[in-house]
């Protein structure tokens, strides 16, 4: 005698309703976090000298050395640089990583969707400079220099 809805190979009539809220829910999850392709980053804003910001740093390097930034320049993941989700290409920012007590003055000249919860981006020089390569993240104070 075979088994009840799995002869056949259909899906019985009460599980399409679950399958179909399933399919919803991840169509939905999916649309709330933009592609990088659909990401549309806010105006460029000139932040004033003294400006200061406390957030999250992390770094970015490997897999993108090499390639265009959002300014148009190309990366180099050992120079002392960061991406900012909306300060002006060019401006001067004093990282500074509490936890190690170091500083490194960067050049914002890259971009990063800001809905990632990150106050900065920093290239893996910059990080490595202030010694956030081991942890990843870290709690950093951003003061804005030139």
């Amino acid at each position: 005698m075979p088994s009840r809805g799995t002869s056949s190979g259909r899906v019985p009539r009460g599980d399409l309703g679950v399958l179909a809220a399933l399919l919803a829910s991840c169509i939905s999850a999916c649309s709330s976090n933009p592609g990088p392709k659909t990401y549309a980053f806010p105006p460029p804003e000139a932040p004033a000298v003294g400006t200061v910001v406390e957030g999250i740093a992390s770094w970015y390097g490997p897999g993108y050395d090499g390639r265009k930034t959002s300014s148009g320049e190309v990366f180099d993941q050992d120079a002392l640089t960061a991406a900012h989700a909306y300060w002006t290409f060019g401006t001067r920012v004093k990282v500074t990583f509490p936890a190690t007590g170091k500083s490194v003055v960067v050049r914002i000249n890259d971009r990063f969707p800001s809905h990632k919860g990150r106050a900065i981006d920093l290239s893996r020089g910059a990080a490595k400079a202030i010694g956030l390569i081991g942890p990843g993240t870290g709690q950093v104070r951003l003061e804005v220099v030139e």
